[in-house]
């Protein structure tokens, strides 16, 4: 089944899969039910970026989706910095994570947000971030923390810093797994991953702080791990989201701010990604771009990735694990439903036995121990579930 957009669900609609089930539950009903997921995305990408990692999400999710029914709902943290044209997508698709307080969702997803200071916890949206982290933590089944969003994670939960480097990670990087779980299953041994960030963090301080490592980027460090609270908490430094041409969109924005003075840094070609003979012209463009930046050079580079056809080499790696993590989601969610199915069956067994239920009953209607119930004999509704 396919993946949908959600935009704006109403409360009621939030909560229809875990409380529209039935007074009468069959096993199928419940594998249904199960199978049917509420899965929110709190976006803090930058305005320009909203709507493509919107598609990024929602492709993927689809991809997964392997039989489950997945309804995106779409969240913004309310002290994000926007400029118009972002808030005004924003109030148009989005509710705010206000409105999460008093909901439940089966999945999560967070994304980070380019720091615009030195400290995490410095940012304008910290505490609206940290709120929904707790929150999270007591109300999904599972969240999954992006690239920046699993640094600020990490540093309220455990108070663990990221390093910066000394360059930039950026490019498709070969990616190796470190022990099997479920998360990782039908994964190859080794595979490729997108990165595209200047800090990591460090793996003995996430080992001694709880956390499972599950895959690990050469050259880059850790890729992917998790945390079990609760919720179970999933982290990326990375981005299995990632469309063929996002890294080349983010290379040509940064050689951009380079060549208009914004930065002193050019950007570095991502690693893995192109082709020999474009890495040869892109590295005479940087050369002739340190040497002298003229403006027409940008207009020269736009004309090489252009007419670039990328391939995607993550995308059934990706596919693996997000249907991985949606498959966990729905066998939580189902172990939940019969707990609470078979709860309710106890809790109308001990009212029908109790005393006070007992002298209620019309004599007539009493069977005594050791006689056989008869054909016509009534038969609570739950039971007969059973």
């Amino acid at each position: 089944m396919p993946a949908s957009l959600n935009a704006k669900p109403s409360e009621a609609a939030q909560q229809q899969c875990d409380k529209g089930l039935c007074r009468n539950p069959s096993a199928q009903c419940i594998a249904k039910s199960s199978k049917s997921l509420n899965i929110g995305l709190i976006n803090n990408m930058p305005d320009g970026a909203l709507e493509a990692t919107e598609r990024q999400f929602l492709s993927l999710l689809n991809s997964a989706s392997d039989g489950m029914s997945i309804r995106l709902s779409l969240y913004s943290l309310p002290d994000v910095p926007r400029n118009e044209m972002g808030e005004r997508h924003v109030r148009r698709f989005y509710s705010s994570t206000e409105s999460l307080r008093d909901r439940q969702l089966d999945g999560l997803i967070v994304t980070g947000r380019e720091p615009l200071t030195s400290n995490l916890a410095d940012e304008p949206y910290w505490e609206s971030f940290t709120r929904i982290l707790e929150w999270a933590s007591e109300n999904t089944r599972s969240t999954i923390w992006s690239c920046l969003a699993a640094h600020a994670a990490t540093l309220h939960m455990d108070g663990i810093h990221r390093i910066k480097s000394s360059h930039k990670h950026c490019g498709v990087f070969d990616c190796t797994r470190l022990s099997d779980h479920p998360l990782t299953a039908g994964t190859p041994a080794r595979f490729k991953l997108p990165h595209s960030r200047w800090n990591g963090i460090p793996e003995d301080q996430l080992n001694a702080c709880g956390y499972r490592v599950l895959t690990r980027a050469a050259d880059a460090g850790v890729d992917m791990f998790i945390k079990q609270q609760k919720s179970l908490f999933v982290f990326f430094q990375g981005h299995p989201e990632y469309e063929s041409s996002t890294l080349l969109l983010e290379y040509r924005r940064d050689v951009s701010r380079y060549l208009r003075g914004e930065t002193d840094t050019y950007p570095s070609i991502p690693r893995g990604y192109f082709d020999d003979d474009t890495m040869i012209r892109l590295t005479a463009i940087q050369q002739e771009a340190k040497a002298n930046p003229r403006d027409d050079i940008r207009a020269e580079l736009g004309g090489i990735l252009e007419k670039l056809c990328i391939e995607n080499t993550w995308h059934q790696t990706a596919t693996y694990v997000y249907r991985n993590w949606l498959q966990y989601i729905c066998t939580q969610k189902e172990l939940e439903l019969r707990g609470r199915l078979a709860s309710e069956v106890l809790n109308i067994g001990s009212s029908i036995l109790s005393p006070a239920a007992a002298s209620s009953v019309p004599a007539s209607t009493v069977i005594p121990v050791g006689a056989q119930r008869s054909s016509t004999t009534s038969v609570p509704p739950l039971m007969t579930a059973l």
